[in-house]
């Protein structure tokens, strides 16, 4: 049995006089879901090039494809699964059959060169090489082989709003 799926068969479990929480834990704040083609693949790909863990996998009847997994990376939970049109009115909603995203995946990291670097080695795509940002911030981008973008970015200097918004004015002429 997965960490996340309990005994279906069985009822809720009660803590005390409450039943289980309504929020697990552990998925308090905003979890990206991802659509990918080959679910099963790209659950390798994310943990290669991410250092992704897996938490749970939930087959689709037949086990050609994955309705819900759920990873995490440094602590933070993020949700996949295969595309199904046939349960979205026929249309997909992967980045490659939609002709891309513009949703951006961010992490911070400690180093956002090494981050970029280990990506590609595992068929990432550097959409933006890293370079020092206007910001404070190191920042790159790859696009994964599923068609989501990821950012990295480690954080250099510290700046005031009025700094930024000279060094904004600098970048864009």
């Amino acid at each position: 049995q997965s960490q996340r799926f309990g005994d279906e068969s069985q009822p809720p479990k009660l803590k005390g006089n409450a039943m289980t929480a309504p929020i697990p834990p552990g998925h308090e704040g905003l979890i990206p879901h991802l659509v990918v083609n080959n679910a099963i693949e790209a659950m390798e790909f994310y943990r290669k090039a991410f250092g992704a863990d897996e938490i749970c996998r939930l087959p689709s009847p037949d086990g050609t494809k994955l309705m819900h997994a759920e990873m995490k990376i440094n602590g933070n939970v993020f949700y996949l699964c295969d595309d199904f049109p046939e349960m979205c009115g026929g249309k997909s909603r992967n980045p490659l059959a939609l002709g891309g995203t513009p949703i951006n995946i961010h992490m911070y990291v400690e180093d956002c060169d090494a981050a970029i670097e280990k990506a590609a080695n595992n068929g990432a795509v550097v959409a933006m090489p890293a370079a020092d940002m206007f910001w404070g911030d190191r920042y790159g981008m790859v696009s994964d082989p599923y068609g989501h973008t990821w950012s990295f970015a480690t954080h250099k200097k510290d700046m005031t709003p009025e700094e930024m918004a000279q060094a904004a004015s600098k970048a864009f002429g």
